[in-house]
């Protein structure tokens, strides 16, 4: 199956220089390309893509705005979203607003068109260490907990369990070995959380797990 991607980026050069990674693949196709964040999401919503690559910083709609634009109106892409430099200060506002993952621009070729494949099959592509040291250097910065009427009530003990242990930037090898089941098992556990809470990834279960209070990060050290 083909892979279809929007690159939505300011410069034009950045742009070509994407398609022109991504084409030279044969299981993917660029189907649209956007200069700024309002053109992002109309082409995204013209051409259907299963990626979206969005640039954080663009005109008259940045790349946050524009995801969520897409979240909220219920197109199926899934955005990665790109930066300049490590743990941007965007990238969890990003994250909130619906992104899947994030790549900084100098990402070799070959990883570039990885993570592409790996984003549009559902998977999270924010490791654990990278997890980790985005709540950490963000810890301070997290809104107080959201009133939600128990929003995760629709969940067992055991998956509030692999919820918490998720959100605290464990593998699933690492919470399977905590709770002392099968990675199989842990996968599963995983699968059902998302379905229950209509979220669209993994990374999407870490940010409400956050947003519920379930979870609270500790205070980065200073």
């Amino acid at each position: 199956m083909t892979v279809r991607v929007v690159i939505a980026d300011d410069q034009e050069l950045i742009r070509a220089g994407l398609r022109t990674v991504l084409d030279a693949r044969p299981d993917l196709s660029v189907v649209g390309e956007a200069a700024d964040g309002v053109e992002a999401v109309a082409v995204a919503t013209r051409t259907r893509p299963d990626v979206v690559l969005m640039d954080v910083r663009m005109p008259r709609r940045d790349g946050i705005a524009a995801t969520r634009d897409l979240v909220a109106a219920g197109n199926p892409a899934k955005v990665v979203m790109l930066t300049t430099f490590d743990l941007d200060e965007h990238v969890y506002a990003a994250l909130r607003a619906g992104a899947s993952a994030f790549l900084l621009k100098d990402t070799r070729p070959a990883d570039l068109a990885e993570a592409v494949r790996v984003v549009a099959r559902g998977e999270a592509l924010l490791a654990p260490t990278v997890t980790r040291r985005l709540l950490d250097r963000y810890a301070d910065r997290l809104p107080a907990p959201t009133p939600t009427g128990d929003a995760l009530a629709v969940l067992t003990a055991r998956e509030r369990e692999v919820l918490t242990l998720t959100a605290r930037a464990l593998s699933n090898a690492e919470i399977a070995a905590r709770l002392h089941l099968s990675t199989a098992t842990v996968k599963t556990h995983v699968s059902a959380i998302l379905t229950k809470l209509g979220l669209r990834d993994r990374i999407q279960a870490v940010v409400l797990a956050y947003d519920t209070g379930l979870v609270r990060p500790e205070p980065p050290v200073r």
